[in-house]
């Protein structure tokens, strides 16, 4: 028996339990890790409020780092006391150890240890996948990135600047905007003071930008639209301040003939190849030390029901790791 955290039912930081539950042996396919680090994701949230449903009970989770302790039949690039990172469905990470498939898990370079990993896979991958793939961006450009101190806003935003890309963020405070400024952000704007429609405008000198990648939702969805530069592109990958209001397609083209899009990490890492290729890109950057990965909190595993309430109430920056 190990400890996990699991819901009985959807609701509030109140439905995560602290139980024991029973492991067992992988099955073909499988791998049966021992976690050492876990990640904290705001997708987190939508599995515990039913957004995304899942069956009941579950454990949540989908993203740690461990030592593999049992391999099943069948899988050839992972061996006993390897050191592999995840972020992938299915949800179970929030256990002290789990069995799990054995394609969604990555082998960690030396450079990259647990706490890293598990603090990174997730939202560094989704960062590689929005900048890299969804939306390439190439040196020169000027890119609008929404809640820029946040976890994959912080990874996302020095990698960009790496890039040499032009960086406008928005943050939700002083503290925040330092925090931007301080891993590659060259604009920072304030959303609860400044308007952060004008703001772009004044930067680009009215042009506006190629891209919005937007992680909050329904705050800034359609003013995200009014940033964008004819023929540009509002990347929406997460909903932090709730789900968008209905959007009139007739916007699209009263904006500048712009594309809106809604893409997610498990659909870019679908394959074996793409998943290695994102994981290997996000490494590489980590390594070569242009994204450094900060872990500006950590909670005991069972007090994970706390680390929901501060992660909702955007008291936390950076990323976030659950430790068993």
């Amino acid at each position: 028996m190990v400890h996990a955290i699991r819901i009985h039912e959807t609701g509030g930081p109140e439905v995560l339990s602290w139980d024991e539950v029973n492991v067992g042996s992988p099955s073909e396919g499988e791998i049966l890790v021992r976690h050492t680090a876990i990640g904290l994701n705001y997708i987190d949230t939508y599995l515990r409020t039913g957004v995304r449903p899942l069956p009941m009970p579950s454990i949540l989770g989908l993203e740690a780092a461990g030592i593999v302790e049992e391999v099943g039949e069948g899988v050839n690039h992972l061996s006993v006391g390897d050191r592999i990172g995840y972020a992938d469905m299915p949800a179970g990470a929030y256990s002290e150890a789990r069995v799990m498939p054995a394609k969604i898990a990555v082998k960690l370079p030396d450079g990259v240890n647990d706490q890293v990993a598990a603090a990174s896979m997730l939202k560094g991958m989704t960062a590689q996948f929005l900048i890299r793939q969804t939306f390439r961006v190439e040196p020169g450009m000027t890119v609008l990135l929404h809640a820029a101190a946040g976890g994959v806003g912080l990874i996302a935003s020095q990698w960009l600047n790496h890039l040499g890309a032009t960086v406008i963020g928005t943050v939700g405070s002083k503290e925040k905007a330092d925090l931007a400024k301080a891993h590659g952000v060259h604009h920072t704007i304030n959303y609860q003071t400044e308007d952060f429609v004008e703001r772009v405008n004044e930067i680009t000198g009215g042009e506006g930008v190629p891209v919005v990648y937007d992680g909050v939702g329904k705050d800034t969805f359609y003013n995200s639209m009014k940033c964008l530069s004819p023929l540009g592109m509002l990347v929406c990958f997460g909903a932090a301040s709730g789900a968008t209001d209905p959007l009139n397609i007739i916007d699209l083209s009263t904006y500048g003939s712009i594309y809106v899009t809604r893409p997610v990490l498990f659909h870019y890492t679908a394959s074996r190849p793409a998943l290695e290729s994102c994981a290997n890109d996000l490494f590489s950057v980590i390594g070569s030390g242009a994204v450094k990965i900060e872990i500006h909190q950590t909670y005991p595993l069972e007090n994970t029901a706390q680390a929901h309430r501060d992660l909702e109430a955007r008291k936390t920056t950076g990323s976030t790791v659950l430790l068993p």
